[in-house]
């Protein structure tokens, strides 16, 4: 900064030779005293060291030498005045610079330093040069602190001590200096004047480093170039970038200040792998929790693996967050699916998680989703041992031949954790990640605790929205985000997409919207809460086709399914993870279906919104309510709302147990059920065996197992008229399909009465 060139602003005072009626031996001021004509001063035309110059005799304590003219001060400027003198005979003076500080309208400054440190002339002829820095700003280096009120001033110089002696004194000089406060006063410090080099090669740590130290508080400046930096670098302040920097994969850029995406995009000039750095920062404990994208859109040419990006830790348990904005993918080969077949041995007893002797193991991703005859929907390759070639699995397989082909395909993810051994604490949240229709959105680390993901959007992903290869779901909250597939245009049939799936216990499902997956979600495990849910699977077709929103595959369920909205869909419960029960009273248990409004329209009467499927026989329900929801059928009538599917086994009736159904409301459904179920058994020709038929009335197909109560409604009439007073006995278990009731009168009667009926047994507390 100079204002004489930049602004054409005039410092310096007219010379001496110009004439001494501008020069005062007063302050300056208009009306001051001149040395025009003094008979003490004089100019001298011929000074061996200053050519012209003024000669003054000392004849004033102070005797001052000050330039008529008003020198501007301007705000953030500073000046230094120069003055050489020398003393020529008589007493020998000291040498001050001074000045009068003027403020808005000629009015004197008060109460600032005037005069610089006093230098004594102590042999003549010998030239002295004094100096003095003026300026508004208290800074280092500054001699007279003018404040913000001067203006201007009258500078010049002062001789004191002793009178009698001559001095003479050259043109005085008056520069702006500015520029040598310019650093502190725009409160930056460049790395190149600590040594950096922008050439992409020279190794710059050193240089950073040292100018962050000075900077101390102030911002870096990285300028212009490409800044090599070979190792690990923390940063304490604030940078700006007018050049980018270049670091080896394995070395950390650690911003302390101002962390966050677009930080790490300024530094390294490329979304991709700013995104990198940024993550490999955030989990290497840089004094942050959470890295902002800033909303921004990050452009992805293929899946970002986060554990290779990080590269020096396999498990990671304290919180990170990484939140606000879009994760998009671009339409490139990176997001193709890779498939392998191979051959592997598989042996329930042995280890219901493990192919062993798989052939060309090395062709197999961890990560991909296993399909083959006896294998559940949503199992993944979660370890694979090379050298033992084995590939352990995410959840056991429930009918796998001994050695079969099996089909290993590894969808690419936006963010991809699976190179994780733990991972725990993660939060995903107020997140976009666009799967374009090309690529799935995120894979979990294998395991991990309480991690989250909330407020975001799963846009059009190719394959998978959230994707569980292992443990990473324990305690898993999935909350208030937004599924939309890409496939949304097809028919319901042609889907294979799915919104996310568990493996694990204890996942928290709450007021999520998805819309027109194959399936919502898959959850393989137990202790899942889900709530506030909108799913939705029709399509624009309105063909009658429908799949499962929810599909639970461990039959020890401990879940409650409540208050959801289950839309064009239903819900199946199967145990293709867990083929066996888990122990003596398990089976299909623990599972609570409350107060969800099921609706569906144009649908095929055979439809069913919730459906048990088991795998392998010898299972049944223990421990099942469904109380409290809407079963809405439009534009179509149904049969039932519920089914077994027997396409590998059926229920074992006998032991149904704990079973619950009631206070639901039906609308164009044919055959509303419950349990316990009551209904009425009328006989208009007197008998002494009545059978009361609930074929059509109890869930699941399940028997008459139990009559609780027979209430007669009206009188019971004999054969004579005569009103009849003693009760049946009754018998269940009746018909071929062990769904009838029979009802045993001592004498032949007929009339109506009101039975409740359970399926399952009683049990006496």
């Amino acid at each position: 900064m100079n204002k004489v060139i930049t602004d054409g602003i005039t410092l310096m005072p007219p010379a001496f030779a110009d004439g001494l009626d501008v020069w005062s031996s007063e302050d300056g001021t208009p009306g001051s005293v001149t040395y025009d004509n003094d008979s003490n001063a004089t100019l001298i035309s011929a000074d061996a060291d200053f050519g012209t110059c003024f000669e003054v005799l000392k004849t004033f304590d102070t005797q001052k030498v000050r330039s008529m003219g008003e020198t501007p001060l301007l705000p953030g400027c500073y000046l230094r005045v120069t003055a050489k003198v020398k003393a020529i005979s008589g007493a020998f003076p000291s040498v001050r610079i001074a000045g009068w500080a003027g403020g808005a309208g000629g009015l004197h400054i008060d109460g600032v330093t005037e005069f610089s440190d006093s230098i004594l002339l102590d042999t003549y002829g010998e030239v002295v040069e004094v100096t003095a820095i003026v300026g508004g700003g208290n800074r280092f280096g500054v001699d007279m602190v003018w404040g913000r009120l001067a203006i201007f001033g009258h500078f010049g110089v002062d001789f004191t001590g002793g009178n009698g002696g001559v001095v003479r004194v050259e043109d005085i000089i008056i520069e702006d200096v500015t520029s040598v406060f310019l650093r502190n006063m725009m409160d930056v410090v460049d790395v190149q004047d600590y040594g950096a080099i922008g050439d992409g090669v020279t190794d710059n740590v050193a240089a950073f480093e040292a100018a962050d130290a000075a900077a101390a508080g102030r911002d870096v400046l990285v300028p212009e170039g490409v800044y090599h930096l070979a190792t690990t670098v923390t940063m304490n302040n604030r940078l700006r970038f007018e050049g980018t920097i270049d670091m080896p994969d394995t070395a950390i850029f650690q911003l302390t200040k101002d962390f966050a995406f677009q930080a790490y995009e300024e530094a390294f000039g490329n979304e991709t792998v700013a995104l990198k750095k940024g993550l490999q920062a955030l989990f290497n404990f840089t004094d942050h929790e959470t890295f902002d994208l800033g909303g921004r859109t990050i452009n992805l040419d293929a899946p970002l693996d986060v554990y290779s990006a990080v590269g020096n830790h396999e498990t990671f348990a304290t919180r990170r967050v990484i939140k606000n904005g879009e994760l998009r993918a671009q339409n490139t080969s990176g997001w193709d699916t890779e498939e392998v077949t191979q051959t592997a041995s598989y042996d329930f007893d042995t280890d219901s998680r493990k192919l062993t002797n798989v052939t060309n193991i090395g062709t197999i991703q961890v990560g991909s989703l296993v399909e083959g005859t006896g294998v559940g929907r949503e199992v993944y390759v979660r370890d694979i041992d090379v050298a033992g070639n084995s590939i352990s699995l995410s959840s056991p397989l429930y009918a796998a031949a001994a050695s079969q082909n099996y089909v290993f395909k590894r969808f690419k993810y936006l963010l991809d954790f699976s190179g994780f051994a733990q991972v725990s604490r993660l939060v995903l949240t107020k997140l976009d990640f666009n799967g374009t229709g090309r690529a799935s959105c995120v894979m979990l680390p294998k395991s991990g605790i309480t991690n989250a993901i909330s407020d975001c959007f799963f846009t059009a992903p190719a394959d998978r929205g959230i994707t569980s290869i292992g443990g990473g779901c324990q305690g898993l909250n999935v909350d208030r985000n937004q599924f939309l597939s890409s496939e949304q245009a097809l028919e319901v049939s042609q889907r294979v997409s799915i919104g996310f799936n568990v493996n694990s216990n204890d996942a928290k499902i709450r007021n999520n919207r998805a819309i027109r997956f194959k399936h919502f979600c898959v959850l393989s495990g137990a202790g899942y809460i889900i709530s506030g849910n909108h799913w939705f699977q029709a399509d624009a077709q309105e063909t009658p086709t429908r799949t499962a929103g929810i599909v639970l595959t461990d039959n020890y369920a401990k879940t409650t399914i409540t208050g959801n909205y289950v839309d064009n869909s239903f819900i199946e419960w199967s145990n293709e993870h867990n083929p066996t029960p888990s122990g003596p009273g398990f089976s299909f248990s623990g599972m609570t279906i409350g107060n969800n409004f099921f609706t569906v329209k144009n649908v095929d009467p055979w439809f069913r919104y919730i459906k048990i499927k088991p795998v392998d026989a010898g299972h049944f329900i223990n421990g099942l309510n469904i109380s409290g929801n809407v079963f809405k059928v439009l534009g179509s009538e149904i049969d039932r709302i519920d089914e077994v599917d027997t396409t590998f086994s059926v229920l074992d009736e006998t032991k149904t147990q704990e079973f619950t159904m009631v206070n639901n409301s039906f609308t164009n459904v044919e055959n509303p059920v419950a349990n316990p179920v009551k209904a009425m058994v009328s006989v208009t020709n007197v008998s002494t065996e009545w059978i009361g038929d609930f074929a059509d009335k109890l869930p699941f197909g399940l028997r008459a197992m139990n009559v609780t109560s027979v209430c007669a409604k009206g009188p019971i009439i004999t054969a004579g008229g005569a009103v009849h007073f003693s009760v049946p006995y009754t018998l269940t278990e009746q018909g071929a399909n062990l769904d009838q009731i029979k009802l045993n009168w001592a004498t032949p009667v007929r009339g109506d009465v009101i039975c409740t009926v359970q399926a399952d047994q009683i049990s006496v507390i």
